[in-house]
């Protein structure tokens, strides 16, 4: 069975490549007409890799964008939708809409990878690693993915990766938009949104709401019967000002407020649960004052904060998928609240042309308290850090930095990160290879949690070296890519049962100890192409395709590390017959994996496809089309979870005014 889904895997690709065939027959016809000489744009400029704009081709450490553009071609709803589909990350759903979902990169895990919102710090201080279940694309510009330990920067949590998220900036004469969406599992979404700039302000301002009630939390497969509701709205928020002299101010919000119906996820025995809930309000806040000071020092303030509170309620009656019995949830009412504060001043010097010198202080703090005896306990951070950025003849580059980190819970921690590339300009070939350390803070729940918590906790370590090379053919409109990648973690914390070692901290004998060690290494493979002519029926083709393997080991139990695949690679197809039609194939591939530790509740692959279109009416009115799961692929993401059958919503936008 397996073989013939990857065979009809292929087919689909096969079909969306052959279905404009002047793309690999332009060379062989001499009397097609010329084509148009192609647009020059600007080149992509990343700022997360060293918290300053660089050119991409400059960049020396592995990064993906994905940009507005790109979500909006494929009529992608949230940020995990479009994380799914990007080099080195596994991000799984608990169910659907709304359920779990946190991020992991490189074979490290959630509470691994750090996540930013407008330059605000969105990990649980409770938890340690973020929830993208509401976080919808309305209103998001670019989201960069940054591999590797990145501690150096970005301190804690992010010895994994960094997944920076930014909003929209308002830019030209007043826009307005809406949109107007319905599809199965009775899916309703609505939105508008308006941007512009007036003078030296600028603003982008989005609300929008999402209702679904059909899609069960629990796989219905297994025997779910009752369908879970979830309700999404959604507000974010950027205006800028243009100060004198080159300086900026930026202010940002978002704001989401979602509530969720819950089941019970258990590989051995899932039950549908009647009444759970989970209600939450998320809110992100920061701004930002940049300032050249000279011509050579310029400076950047950044205040930023993210709260959250979230209510569990158990239910009042579950189901028993396996024995068909009735019984009453465990559990009471919850509610937990978080909140974390960051305050970041950096300073940049041009030394020379070839020197660029950042130095930069952060203080991060973290508050957390829940209804189940967790009491307000504070994560706080004092840090320095400093960085050499070298570009020689626009050729060779390079960086090395180090930072040190001063906790209230266990002291010090020092990282630093050395990276290298070289730019033949030539052949248009890029070499990068980089070395780097990191360190995770544990949570307040490891620390502190009544009758678990251990306080003697210290932090998580890890070295990581990655090296790769990219090509560019056809004046950059063709890129392969190709890396090797190498991680090693020391000092993990993990949940055991020892009543002696635990006796201090928990009466049932399990709490969190550092024994954890283990390595992750794979290689990555990238291919992007870009196409463009006057022809009839051929106005564009745009091919992305990436594969992603990965080898994890527990050095203590000599097992894979839980819900890491082996392989995974996923295929963006998008062609443009006519000027105002747009056709998007996507698809997916997920590898065969342990749902726990210790090789244990072993899930099988998946290829899940999905096909997106937009047709632009007039020049205000856009008509889309998205269906998911193409050929009703049977899986599981998560032992037991839900997973969306073949299904196709469709949808309106309008304009008015300027870009919305």
């Amino acid at each position: 069975m397996l073989s013939i889904v990857r065979e009809r895997s292929v087919l689909v690709v096969l079909l969306c490549v052959t279905c404009a065939p002047s793309v690999w027959m332009v060379a062989a016809s001499a009397e097609e007409p010329v084509e148009p000489d192609p647009v020059v744009q600007a080149e992509e400029v990343v700022v997360s890799a060293t918290k300053t704009p660089v050119p991409a081709s400059q960049v020396t450490s592995a990064v993906e964008v994905i940009t507005a553009e790109d979500m909006k071609k494929q009529n992608i709803r949230t940020v995990v939708e479009a994380l799914q589909l990007a080099q080195g990350v596994v991000i799984f759903s608990n169910g659907g809409p709304g359920t779990e979902a946190n991020a992991r990169i490189r074979g490290g895990s959630s509470s691994q990878t750090l996540v930013l919102i407008d330059g605000a710090i969105v990990n649980s201080g409770t938890l340690g690693s973020y929830n993208f279940a509401n976080l919808t694309t309305d209103n998001i510009d670019r989201v960069e993915i940054l591999r590797g330990a990145q501690s150096m920067l970005w301190g804690s949590d992010a010895m994994g990766g960094v997944i920076n998220i930014v909003t929209k900036r308002g830019q030209g004469p007043f826009a307005a938009g809406g949109f107007v969406e319905y599809g199965s599992f009775a899916s309703l979404r609505e939105g508008g949104t308006v941007s512009g700039k007036q003078g030296a302000v600028d603003y982008s301002l989005s609300l929008s709401r999402w209702d679904t009630s059909s899609f069960s939390a629990v796989n219905y497969r297994r025997g779910a019967t009752e369908r879970d509701s979830y309700r999404n709205w959604q507000g974010s928020g950027r205006i800028g000002v243009d100060l004198p002299h080159d300086g900026r101010l930026d202010f940002n919000m978002r704001w989401m407020n979602s509530d969720k119906q819950l089941d019970n996820l258990s590989a051995i025995a899932p039950s549908d649960v009647y009444g759970s809930k989970l209600r939450s309000q998320e809110y992100v806040f920061s701004g930002s004052y940049e300032q050249p000071i000279t011509g050579w020092w310029s400076q950047k303030l950044t205040l930023a904060r993210s709260q959250e509170n979230s209510l569990f309620l158990p239910g009042t009656l579950q189901r028993n998928l396996v024995t068909g019995a009735f019984s009453t949830p465990f559990g009471s009412p919850n509610e937990t609240r978080v909140l974390s504060n960051r305050l970041e001043w950096q300073h940049n010097f041009q030394v020379t042309k070839l020197l660029l010198l950042s130095a930069g202080y952060q203080f991060r703090e973290q508050q957390g308290e829940n209804d189940s005896g967790l009491v307000n306990s504070i994560l706080s951070s004092n840090a320095g850090f400093a960085q050499a950025q070298f570009n020689l003849w626009d050729r060779v580059f390079a960086t090395a930095g180090i930072r040190q980190d001063s906790y209230n819970v266990f002291g010090d921690a020092t990282t630093y990160r050395f990276t290298g590339g070289y730019y033949h300009k030539e052949t248009d070939t890029k070499l990068r290879a980089g070395y780097s350390t990191g360190f995770r803070a544990p949570s307040m729940n490891e620390l502190f949690f009544p009758n678990f918590g251990n306080p003697n906790l210290g932090p998580e370590k890890n070295q990581s070296m990655d090296m790769g090379v990219d090509q560019y053919f056809f004046s950059k409109k063709l890129k392969l890519t190709g890396g090797f990648f190498w991680n090693r973690y020391r000092n993990l914390i993990v949940t055991t049962f020892d009543p002696v070692f635990c006796a201090p901290f928990s009466t049932f004998g399990f709490c969190p100890q550092q024994l954890g060690d283990a390595s992750t290494k794979g290689w990555e493979a990238g291919l992007s192409y870009t196409y463009s002519s006057d022809r009839p029926f051929l106005k564009s083709v745009i091919l992305q395709a990436q594969y992603t393997n990965t080898l994890t080991r527990d050095l203590e139990t000599q097992s894979r590390l839980p819900r890491w695949p082996t392989d995974q690679w996923s295929v963006i197809v998008s062609y443009q017959p006519i000027d105002p039609l747009w056709i998007t194939v996507t698809g997916r591939y997920v590898g065969s994996r342990f749902n726990t530790t210790g090789d244990r509740q072993n899930l099988p692959a998946f290829d899940v496809w999905s096909l997106a279109v937009t047709y632009d009416v007039t020049k205000q009115l856009q008509a889309y089309l998205r269906a998911e799961n193409l050929f009703n692929e049977k899986y599981e993401e998560v032992a037991s979870a839900g997973t969306p059958i073949r299904s196709i919503f469709g949808g309106l936008r309008v304009t008015f005014g300027g870009k919305s």
